[in-house]
């Protein structure tokens, strides 16, 4: 970017240096933050063969160390965004980036399973803060006009970490050991550390009186609700015990003690006012059921290449891969048009390709191949990653200064909450639509059945995102309309 842009934002802007820092190298150390923090979504389910062998181990197991990540991201995000928003977003991210790195030292040189999963556990946590604070910080970095350009090159990002860690994983346990999946993390670790203490803009001081305590209650009840849940919905490969219906009592029961605590704490983890605004209420419902059915693709997807039309294992790999690649090639023109034609737009034009693909999906011959499967799915992902990059424009270009933390948080949630329903309640879906409990024996017939029946179910789900994404902009237009008469001019 040119020196214009770097003096522009400077003077925009932020904090009161020597010299203005680089916008470059700024945004470069915020998508290092989110590339190491998506492929470690994903890089370790390679693994899980081996770890099983390694330590002796049932899969079951050895599930946890993907579990033990993936738990903590989801239960700390919406956290640790606030406690940004509080401590400072720079200082809090760089100790997230520390600690991530830390925690993959331990990971790789770990001799038991049980300190495995406390690493990645920890590693989780690291991870919770660079997914939350890199979208808050982008405010910050860039200038206002490019949020959306800046936002698209950080969906690339999550879409190329998320798609690189099988096939990353695969290579470096065959060439080196599993150790290595996690001692990767070191020398990127220690240069996004680098590049983010060297030009990220400082925190902006701001006043005791003004700084808003934490909430340690708030904070509690909310992580424990999502630990519930994420649990109910995962444990029990998809079939529902007592142990799932207690769980998800839990989450209910920890969910309106939240809200009761919310409503009483002088400085709530979540304002509930906040839901009032409509943009943000329907770009979290939009965001979880968006993931639950792009999560769909990758659920269904494998079962239906593999077992109805019998590909073998390395092209049902390379056909997989064209979701996250889309997706990823997707994401810097998406935030181009997002700049250009707004936000509410192009989140509108996204959720119709998804749509579109979600219905040929479920009205798919199967004499139609592979080439039949790839079209639609390339359409979805398209969409996906056009609404992904307008609907965090959307709300993060607006958000005041002191809420950017925990809105992104927020976000990231809703977008893990609709990854784990995905994974389990749409993996139920197929399994019953394909009359089945055991979906590696079914019949081809059934399996292809099974998969179009899942996505008619995907294809209501995003009709009623569209629903609730014109319900938003409708009522977004009325307030705008009374705010002009209420003060013309």
């Amino acid at each position: 970017m040119s020196n214009h842009i770097t003096a522009k934002h400077a003077a925009c802007g932020a904090e009161s240096t020597a010299r203005p820092p680089s916008v470059r190298w700024a945004l470069a150390s915020l998508l290092l933050s989110m590339l190491l923090s998506s492929l470690d979504t994903s890089i370790a389910n390679a693994a899980l063969p081996t770890l099983a062998q390694a330590f002796t181990a049932s899969f079951q197991e050895v599930q946890w160390v993907v579990l033990a990540y993936l738990l903590a991201i989801t239960t700390l995000i919406v956290s640790v965004g606030r406690l940004g928003d509080i401590i400072g977003r720079k200082r809090l991210l760089l100790a997230g980036i520390l600690l991530f790195t830390l925690a993959s030292a331990v990971c790789g040189f770990a001799p038991t399973l049980r300190l495995l999963i406390a690493a990645r556990a920890a590693q989780g946590f690291g991870g919770a803060i660079m997914l939350a604070l890199t979208m808050a910080m982008v405010s910050d970095t860039v200038p206002k006009e490019q949020t959306g350009s800046a936002m698209g090159l950080l969906g690339t990002m999550s879409a190329v970490g998320t798609a690189l860690g099988p096939s990353l994983g695969g290579v470096l346990i065959a060439g080196v050991g599993w150790q290595a999946i996690f001692l990767v993390n070191l020398p990127l670790g220690i240069l996004t550390f680098l590049l983010a203490h060297g030009h990220l803009p400082a925190d902006r001081r701001v006043p005791t009186p003004e700084r808003a305590g934490f909430d340690p209650l708030g904070t509690l009840l909310l992580a424990l609700s999502l630990a519930a849940y994420a649990l109910a919905v995962t444990l029990g490969n998809g079939a529902v015990g007592w142990l799932n219906l207690a769980l998800l009592f839990a989450a209910v029961f920890g969910v309106s003690l939240f809200v009761v605590a919310e409503a009483r704490v002088a400085s709530p983890l979540i304002r509930l006012s906040m839901f009032r605004d409509p943009v943000l209420s329907a770009s979290l419902a939009m965001g979880v059921l968006v993931a639950t059915v792009v999560t769909t693709t990758l659920v269904v997807g494998p079962f239906y290449l593999s077992h109805a039309l019998r590909l073998n294992a390395i092209t049902v790999g390379l056909v997989l891969s064209l979701g996250p690649l889309v997706a990823a090639l997707t994401a810097v023109p998406a935030g181009r048009l997002t700049d250009r034609f707004g936000a509410h737009r192009m989140t509108l034009v996204g959720l119709i390709g998804m749509a579109a693909g979600s219905f040929i999906l479920s009205l798919l011959p199967a004499t139609l191949g592979v080439s039949g499967y790839i079209a639609p799915i390339a359409v979805i992902t398209a969409g996906y990653g056009l609404f992904q990059t307008a609907n965090n424009t959307a709300v993060m270009a607006d958000i005041r200064q002191d809420r950017r933390g925990v809105v992104s948080g927020m976000l990231n949630l809703s977008r893990n909450l609709g990854r784990i329903t995905g994974a389990s309640v749409m993996g139920a879906v197929f399994a019953l639509a394909a009359t089945t409990t055991d979906i590696t024996t079914a019949r081809p017939e059934a399996v292809a059945t099974g998969m179009r029946t899942t996505f008619v179910v995907a294809a209501i789900l995003i009709v009623l995102a569209i629903a609730i994404a014109l319900a938003s902009g409708a009522h977004a237009a009325r307030l705008s309309h009374t705010r002009n008469q209420t003060h013309p001019g």
